[in-house]
């Protein structure tokens, strides 16, 4: 264990041999130490020891380095379950996702686990396959172990998430919900950007895949879209609903040709690299024929040939802001939330979008 504020570097070879009746209750364990356990290879109160471990600095620094060096030594991890009885928290929040298989939930759950770990929290992924129905199971399954929610990919319609918030604290990602506290990218900045590159590079008509018909994110960004596409005298179709995979994309390259539009915008890099592929067995040239974009630069984004042009969004800061929150809602001394501020959002390019096919000299 490292030096902390004041702590003195102490380390579990403080305690190089434990006291063989007190080996032996452990081992008739299985192993496992409790706090009592601790608090006697210390020569503290249990109560001591609750203190040093999970609100450092309450006790003296040379205390609190012993403590930590006897629990190391006896290898002891608080028992989440355990500490919810006299707290009635269990020090446990869920993070409920729609695909756990789509790259963009691996930012995410990286920021999240990062902010819940710095909190001493126990973070329990649960997927809902992209169904509403499993969602509300899954959710009433967590709600009963969990101090709090983050619904980071959600398919619910508001009432039914400000019904699970009357039960829970919740966060929720990529949505607005009125009176629900929400972790947004800027919809409007990284629209803007994509469709300028667009338009200058020759494109007058534009085609959006759009996601599930659910999805809050896929709509707003369908309408920043319609915003800036009619004023410029660009016409713009939006194709979908659609899965929003690689198969999805797939699926959609009938009816992308059929609406000839020379540029796609994807509601996410997993349809645009889908209708890359489906472009591909077509023999239709991206972007020589067929510019295409998509939203979230997920990894492999930029392995795939033509590598693909992208909105980038902070995806683990988006993780790691929803759990703060919910921290914060929950009660946990020291954590800030910073949810007035949408998350920067960005565009990349890269050779999947080039002059479209009429604008060439």
């Amino acid at each position: 264990m490292g030096e902390r504020r004041g702590v003195p570097n102490t380390s579990a070879e403080d305690f190089p041999d434990v006291p063989p009746d007190l080996a032996a209750r452990v081992t008739r364990r299985g192993g496992s130490a409790t706090i009592y356990d601790v608090a006697e290879l210390a020569g503290v109160n249990p109560s001591t020891v609750s203190r040093a471990l999970t609100k450092p600095g309450r006790i003296s620094a040379k205390t609190e380095s012993r403590i930590r060096a006897a629990a190391a030594r006896l290898d002891f991890r608080f028992n989440p379950m355990a500490r919810a009885l006299p707290t009635g928290r269990s020090q446990t929040i869920g993070v409920v996702i729609a695909d756990i298989t789509n790259p963009v939930i691996f930012g995410i759950v990286r920021g999240a686990e990062q902010a819940a770990s710095a909190a001493s929290y126990t973070l329990v992924i649960a997927e809902s396959q992209e169904s509403g129905e499993a969602e509300v199971d899954t959710v009433h399954r967590l709600l009963p172990s969990v101090d709090g929610l983050v619904l980071a990919t959600t398919r619910l319609s508001d009432e039914r998430i400000a019904e699970i918030a009357e039960r829970r604290p919740v966060v929720v990602l990529n949505r607005a919900v009125d009176g629900i506290p929400s972790v947004l990218p800027d919809v409007r900045k990284g629209v803007r950007e994509l469709v300028d590159h667009l338009i200058a590079l020759g494109h007058t008509s534009i085609a959006y895949l759009s996601g599930p018909d659910t999805s809050w994110i896929s709509r707003r960004r369908w309408d920043e879209l319609l915003a800036l596409t009619l004023p410029a005298g660009v016409a713009a179709v939006e194709i979908g609903p659609n899965a929003p995979t690689i198969a999805g994309g797939v699926a959609a390259l009938p009816r992308v040709r059929a609406a000839r539009s020379t540029a796609v915008i994807a509601f996410n890099d997993l349809l645009a690299i889908g209708l890359m592929q489906s472009a591909a067995s077509a023999s239709l040239r991206v972007p020589d024929e067929l510019s295409v974009a998509g939203f979230d630069d997920i990894f492999g984004s930029e392995f795939i040939m033509p590598p693909l042009t992208t909105v980038r969004s902070q995806l683990t800061t988006a993780g790691a802001r929803a759990v703060d929150h919910l921290l914060a809602q929950i009660g946990v001394d020291g954590v800030e939330s910073e949810l007035d501020q949408l998350l920067d959002t960005s565009l990349i390019v890269r050779a999947s979008t080039g002059v479209a096919a009429g604008a060439r000299r």
